[in-house]
């Protein structure tokens, strides 16, 4: 990861906005986009890939995979020593149940996106990742009964000003 921002061009801007929405477009389809020829596309895709800003995975559809279980956990700690918060976030950042853990300002201090295949899954993973741990105080789950909306992408850039 760099020690500092990318720094971004409008040509960039307009590209990251359409990867994010779509990134199987051809390296045409993108330039003509945002008014770039196909190499100069290609140039930047991998200037991001090899500074980090951007890398590339399947997003699936989790209502065509069926049974899914999507559950938050709000967790709080008991205290925040840098040996324990290390473990924690190597045990976040290696469970495959985990896609998404935030440290958080306010009564909680993590939030914790979990999807799993069963209840029972997820208890089972609930209880290896949170119920061991000295340092957790609390740990409260709300499972998602439906997505209202689901989305990766970031901005790149402040919204105008209106």
């Amino acid at each position: 990861m760099p020690d500092a921002p990318l720094l971004l061009d409008d040509f960039d801007h307009r590209l990251l906005d359409l990867l994010q929405a779509d990134a199987g477009q051809t390296l045409t389809a993108l330039g003509d986009a945002v008014g770039l020829s196909a190499s100069a596309v290609q140039r930047r895709l991998t200037r991001y890939r090899s500074s980090g800003l951007m890398r590339e995975m399947a997003v699936l559809e989790p209502e065509l995979l069926g049974n899914l279980v999507l559950a938050t956990v709000w967790v709080t700690m008991e205290r925040e020593s840098t040996r324990q918060l290390k473990a924690f976030y190597a045990r976040m950042r290696a469970a495959p149940e985990v896609q998404q853990c935030y440290q958080l300002a306010g009564e909680q201090d993590y939030l914790v996106i979990m999807a799993t295949t069963s209840l029972a899954e997820y208890r089972q993973a609930a209880e290896r990742l949170f119920k061991d741990d000295g340092n957790i105080r609390r740990y409260d789950t709300h499972l998602v009964f439906d997505t209202v909306k689901r989305g990766l992408a970031l901005p790149t850039r402040a919204a105008p000003r209106k």
